[in-house]
Formats: structure tokens, C-alpha cells, sequence
């Protein structure tokens, strides 16, 4: 079976010099961001929000509506979220080490949609080699002339300035990456009252993209709407990259589009359970998504509503396999202290409920579980995240805690018995 490839085909067809200005002006690169040149602002936003391009960064907001939201002030900025943490995740890094001038590109199309004349790219802390092909391709981006004072020949200035993170997870939550970016803590702002459209970077009108996402934009615009849209599924257009890891027999980054079931991503895509074992979960958007078990879910369509009503979310296109030789509380575990790990501490509830489903976990998966541990569990939980439910409904000001309840809802909903099998067995029964 094969798939459309948009925003990879370069870096498929040719490895070596993908990275490349050369390569990358020689397969029609750079030929959208010149048209963006003669679009106005209401036409480039109208054109993205006709695509139904929906972010790619988690939240799967429409990348069009967001944009129409820009406050009239000025001076405004682009950010872009490459501060890829999300555990599981790892397309960003691929798209930045192997098509930077594809990035930047969207850049200018979406700095010029929305009046930007200063861009930011702000990279993950670990990714030094993508840092250095991103400040390359900006650096001959600046030599050609598409990035400067008078872009393309016109009167339009852009500034781009890749930036790189400390390590933190929480910047990649959007306000807390323009904390960052101003040199403060990076800690999440309430909102609302004021977005980051509104009143982001040094308070400004700001709009914050990820790195897939404007990478799809020079492909709108070169393709046209109605092209792009049907790439992919009715509800979810285009193609999207999911990073596929964990008991599959082939893991890596795979470009599909919307609307395969979950079965034909796993068996025929990503080759199946390697071993000959069986499938016991998958985690469908990265660690802050809720498990999905074969019996429920393993037909479900892959688009953002379909996975939504299952409870769930496509976040970040993160796929972690699991099968049947996985402790689910030792998953649930390792997943809840990457949360507690990695929590800014400015909300209580996360900050103290995170370390304290960590602790329980621990005594679970060493043999000291109580029985009274289940439902202390659910109710740290439900002081982090009220209901437990999904969406989830915060007592936080982003979303980490509730990232850290989803593990713990999921291995009560579909593992109970083997937690119990922990508790009264004295550790782990596998």
C-alpha cells in the first residue's frame, strides 16, 4: 500500500543534500513564499483556513482561525515551536535536520499572513545538529536574499533568530516558550485573559506554530486548496506525520494521511508486533494521551474527531506500541516521573500531585502496594484533573498535571485486574 508524501518527499528522494538550498530551490522551493509575496493578509489566512490545516504541535486548532484572531496592534511576532519533548515524538527533528529551507518557507508565508517582520524559531535544547541546519539554511536564506531588509525584491522586512531551549518540556507549551524567549522562567501564563495572539511575545500580538505545521504551507499554496484538502480525510486534510516507536517491527516517522484505521497503522504500515507477540495498548498521541487497547479501538478511523469521542487524542502524532510483555504499571510509572520531572512547580496540584502518583506507582510496582493505593491513585488524580474525564478539566493553569492523570485513568479503566495482581501478588505477575 502507498501513501502521499507532501512535506517528506524531498528528504526521501534525496537524502543526502535534502538540507540544501541548492536541493532545495531545484524541486520548486521557495516558489510559494514569493506568491505569498502578492497575497494579501485576508487572502493568505482564508486560503489556510479553506485547507483545514489544523495545527500539528497537539492542540489540532484550525492554523487559519488562529490566525484571523491577531490582534490589529503592532508590532507583531512568529514563533516557532521546534522544542519537541513530548515523549515519543521525534518528526519535528526530522523535518528541521533534513528540509530546514521547507520550515522556513512557511515562515515567510505565515510572517507575511500576519504582518510579522520578526520570526523566532525556538529549538529543543538536545537537538544541537538540527539547531546547526536550521542556522544554516537561515544563513543562506539570508544570502539569496529571502530574509532580511526588502525579501524577494520587495519592501518586506523579516528578521528570522534561532534560538534554543534549556531542556524544560513545559516550553513547549506556547506561553511558557515565550517566557522563554524573554529571558524569564519558563512558566506557563494564565489564559485568559490574554492569548498569545493577543498579547504574547514582549506582550504583543504573537502567534505561536509549530514546526510541521508551516512546513505544510508552501504545499497549500503551490498545490492549491482544493488539491491539498483532498490528501487527506473529509474532517482532517492533508497528511500528517506520526512517529511511530515502541514492540513495532518497523518504528520510525511515516507521512499518511487522515482516515487509516489503527490496525492498518501498527500491522501493515509500521509491519506489526515484532517477537510474534500480541498487542496490548498503544498510547495514539504521545505521553499525555489516554491508551487505546486492541478490542476497543483497533478499527477506530485515525482522524482528530474519531479519536477525540474514543476519549483520547492524535496530540502530537506520537504512536508508542505496547505488547503483551509490558507491565502497565511500570509504563504508567516511567510515563507519571517524566510529568513529575518534569513540572514547573508553579500549580500545586502538579507540582505535588505528580510526585505523589509517582511515589504510589513505585510502591505498586516494588511489591508494597495496598489495595487502598487504587483509589488514591483516582483521587490524586481527580484533584489534578476534576472528574477525570476528556477533555480534561484543569485545577492548573497548561496542561502537564492532567498529562500525568492519563496513565493512571488508563491502566484503571482497561488493566484493574492486573494492578490488583500487583498488590495482592506482591509485585509484578508477568
Amino acid at each position: 500500500m502507498t501513501y502521499p508524501l507532501l512535506i517528506t518527499k524531498r528528504m526521501t528522494e534525496h537524502p543526502s543534500d535534502s538540507h540544501t538550498i541548492e536541493r532545495y530551490e531545484r524541486t520548486g522551493g521557495y516558489g510559494a513564499a514569493r506568491k505569498a509575496m502578492g497575497m494579501t493578509r485576508d487572502q493568505l489566512v482564508e486560503s489556510v483556513k479553506e485547507s483545514g490545516l489544523i495545527g500539528r504541535g497537539g492542540a489540532g486548532f484550525s492554523a487559519g482561525m488562529k490566525w484571523s484572531f491577531m490582534a490589529p496592534n503592532r508590532p507583531s511576532y512568529l514563533v516557532i515551536n521546534g522544542d519537541e519533548s513530548e515523549p515519543g515524538t521525534f518528526k519535528d527533528r526530522q523535518l528541521l535536520e533534513r528540509d530546514p529551507h521547507q520550515m522556513l518557507e512557511g515562515i515567510i508565508i505565515a510572517a507575511v499572513a500576519n504582518e510579522a517582520h520578526h520570526a523566532f524559531i525556538y529549538i529543543r535544547g538536545e537537538y544541537p545538529k538540527p539547531a546547526r541546519r536550521v542556522q544554516q539554511a537561515v544563513d543562506a536564506a539570508y544570502a539569496k536574499g529571502y530574509l532580511g531588509s526588502g525579501i524577494f525584491g520587495t519592501d518586506y522586512d523579516l528578521e528570522v533568530t534561532v534560538h534554543l531551549g534549556g531542556g524544560a518540556y513545559i516550553c513547549g507549551e506556547e506561553t511558557a516558550l515565550i517566557n522563554s524567549l524573554e529571558g524569564l522562567r519558563g512558566e506557563p501564563r494564565l489564559k485568559p485573559p490574554y492569548f498569545p495572539a493577543a498579547k504574547g511575545l514582549y506582550m504583543q500580538p504573537t502567534i505561536v506554530n509549530n514546526v510541521e505545521t508551516v512546513s505544510n504551507l508552501p504545499h497549500i499554496l503551490d498545490m492549491g486548496v482544493d488539491a491539498y484538502k483532498a490528501l487527506g480525510h473529509d474532517a482532517d486534510t492533508g497528511t500528517f506525520m506520526f512517529s511511530v516507536s515502541g514492540h513495532v517491527m518497523k518504528p520510525g516517522n511515516y507521512e499518511l494521511p487522515h482516515g487509516l484505521t489503527w490496525r492498518e497503522l501498527i500491522y501493515d504500515v509500521a509491519g506489526g508486533i515484532r517477537d510474534g507477540r500480541e498487542l496490548k495498548m498503544w498510547i495514539p498521541g504521545g505521553a499525555s494521551a489516554p491508551w487505546f487497547v486492541p478490542d476497543d479501538h483497533l478499527d477506530l478511523e485515525i482522524t482528530k474527531d474519531a479519536t477525540g469521542k474514543a476519549l483520547s487524542m492524535l496530540g502530537s502524532g506520537a504512536v508508542v506500541v505496547m505488547d503483551d510483555s509490558t507491565c502497565v504499571i511500570r509504563a504508567a510509572e516511567r510515563l507519571v516521573r517524566f510529568f513529575a520531572h518534569e513540572s514547573c512547580g508553579q500549580c500545586t496540584p502538579c507540582r505535588e500531585g505528580t510526585t505523589w502518583l509517582e511515589m504510589i506507582l513505585r510502591r505498586i510496582e516494588s511489591g508494597q502496594g495496598r489495595d487502598i493505593d487504587v483509589d488514591l491513585l483516582l483521587d490524586v488524580s481527580d484533584n489534578i484533573s476534576i472528574g477525570l474525564g476528556w477533555p480534561p478539566k484543569m485545577t492548573t493553569i497548561c496542561p502537564l498535571g492532567p498529562s500525568a492523570v492519563s496513565p493512571i485513568i488508563s491502566i484503571s479503566k482497561y488493566f484493574k485486574d492486573e494492578v490488583m495482581a500487583h498488590i495482592h501478588g506482591g509485585g509484578c505477575p508477568l
